[in-house]
């Protein structure tokens, strides 16, 4: 089966002035490896700082302008440059990142969430995807800043998984969520999963992954200590 993602030998760093105009290389990622296939869902665990939002945003593309990247990443086979992250990143590649602030303030919650399909149609594709995440058909007409902070968290959960992307990456996607919308949440990435789409569960609760996930990659101080099947 042909890996979706593979990440080789990934090190970020990052330049810093230090004293008037003398710069420096901060350096937060070395030599970190990672790939999903499709079908799996990989956690990727560790402490704060060991990574893992980097990796996340490595992937996409979307680090910060003074980050410095070396390593090889390929979706399909194929290298993933920066031409190819802009294509894929928000199709193909789906990103819930860990602020609700990425959702648009100035759409109402039914245009984030459902896009295609006309009339009933879409009536009836966001009734579902309300209802899996336990919010009222009401929350639709709602804007961003009138949801509450959990209500917002299973929205933009929603927005990544509602979409035809073939690879998810969810950057500590449950917190503040009761524990039945936890357990929801993951066992729709298994769902998703089982369809032939890959995972990227980045979290804090190895607990909750262990239920879902094929296989366990643990990060510490930016590099890879290990990958394991869960078992």
């Amino acid at each position: 089966m042909e890996t979706l993602l593979s990440v080789e030998n990934l090190s970020v760093s990052f330049r810093q002035y230090q004293g008037g105009l003398r710069q420096r290389e901060l350096r937060v990622i070395t030599d970190l490896n990672v790939s999903i296939k499709p079908g799996e869902i990989v956690a990727v665990v560790g402490s704060s700082g060991s990574g893992k939002s980097l990796l996340a945003h490595a992937v996409l593309g979307i680090l910060p302008a003074n980050a410095h990247m070396t390593g090889k990443m390929t979706y399909l086979g194929e290298e993933l440059t920066p031409k190819r992250q802009a294509r894929l990143r928000g199709k193909e590649i789906a990103l819930i990142p860990q602020s609700v602030n990425f959702l648009d303030p100035l759409m109402r919650v039914k245009h984030q969430l459902v896009s295609g399909g006309k009339g009933r149609e879409q009536e009836a594709n966001l009734k579902e995807v309300l209802g899996r995440y336990q919010l009222k058909e009401e929350v639709g007409r709602l804007f961003p800043f009138q949801l509450s902070g959990g209500m917002a968290r299973r929205v933009l959960v929603a927005t990544a998984v509602t979409g035809d992307a073939q690879l998810i990456i969810a950057d500590e996607p449950t917190p503040g969520l009761h524990d039945d919308v936890v357990r929801e949440t993951l066992a729709h990435f298994r769902e998703l999963a089982d369809q032939g789409r890959g995972v990227m569960l980045i979290t804090h609760d190895l607990e909750g992954a262990l239920t879902v996930a094929d296989r366990i990659a643990v990060f510490y101080a930016g590099t890879t200590v290990e990958i394991a099947p869960k078992e």
